[in-house]
């Protein structure tokens, strides 16, 4: 038995540290005035836009330790570095927004119980303030959102909080023009409806990769058909897909090729076309020329 692996890595975007930094000092600053003024306006709905935004600006930290931690070189005992700490990262993410949506539907409705009066001026004057800054954290981690998935979880959350303070800027309108003090606790729970909505997909694929689930996108019946059609080809066994980081997938297969070993020039084009084809960037496959008997791993083939 032979065996052979190629690597292509497709690692996270490089320099985008920086990116990464001033988002989260603008959220944090941008927290630090909701506070402020959601408490002086007694608006619900701007500390929950607070509270949402914070949750942000720790994710943005995760996904920025995450980001580094990446490109830390392997080691002995960490052979593969520590590219799944962006998939911890973006777990982890999911997890806290959703404890903080609970705290902040919980708010919402002990206000339905006892309403206060809210500034709707102030309310809209911050919440707009929210729009430029989430718009602008967007668009500083827009570039490095299209491949991996710690980045765009980031990048969603603060596409999703600009919406969510044009909500809370309507809401202080309502407020300011008829007095409907109610609309602040309501406008609180759409912030909650929308941060579990935005959350959910991050916090199940963030799920799945951190148990060596096959990523979204890829199929594993294509990839084992793709196998089974290569040149010289008898039989493919004991594949695997999994997650690396968020923007590297892995495979390790058994090609049972009764001619032989096919060459550098087959396992060269097969590492190829594993990355156009199904975006798996760090394949390793095992040649059987059926010399040795019956591989022990084939019962165990998984796809």
């Amino acid at each position: 038995m032979t065996h052979d692996h190629a690597h292509d890595h497709a690692h996270a975007p490089q320099h985008f540290g920086s990116a990464f930094a001033l988002a989260t000092a603008l959220n944090l600053g941008l927290v630090a005035v909701q506070v402020i003024y959601g408490l002086s306006a007694h608006s619900v709905a701007l500390l929950a836009d607070a509270g949402h935004n914070f949750g942000d600006a720790l994710g943005l930290m995760l996904a920025w330790g995450a980001h580094a931690l990446a490109r830390v070189r392997p080691t002995a005992h960490f052979t593969y570095g520590y590219r799944s700490a962006s998939i911890l990262s973006a777990l982890l993410n999911a997890v806290l927004l959703l404890i903080a949506t609970g705290a902040i539907a919980w708010e919402a409705l002990r206000r339905f119980a006892e309403p206060a009066d809210v500034a709707g001026l102030t309310v809209m004057v911050v919440a707009a303030a929210g729009i430029v800054v989430n718009g602008l954290s967007a668009w500083l981690l827009m570039a490095g959102q299209k491949g991996d998935l710690n980045i765009r979880g980031a990048f969603a959350h603060m596409i999703a909080d600009a919406a969510v303070s044009a909500a809370v800027v309507v809401a202080g309108g309502v407020i300011l023009l008829t007095g409907w003090t109610w609309v602040d606790p309501v406008a609180s729970l759409i912030v909650s409806a929308v941060i579990v909505w935005t959350t959910w997909e991050l916090l199940r694929e963030s799920a799945r990769m951190s148990m060596d689930a096959v990523p979204a996108g890829i199929d594993p019946k294509d990839v084992r058909r793709y196998l089974e059609k290569l040149p010289g080809v008898a039989s493919v066994h004991d594949i695997h897909v999994w997650a690396v980081s968020t923007t590297e997938t892995a495979l390790t297969a058994h090609l049972v090729i009764p001619g032989g070993h096919p060459g550098d020039g087959f396992l060269a084009k097969l590492c190829h076309d594993l990355d156009r084809r199904f975006k798996i960037n760090h394949p390793t496959v095992q040649i059987e020329v059926g010399d040795a008997g019956r591989c022990i791993l084939e019962p165990a083939a998984t796809l």
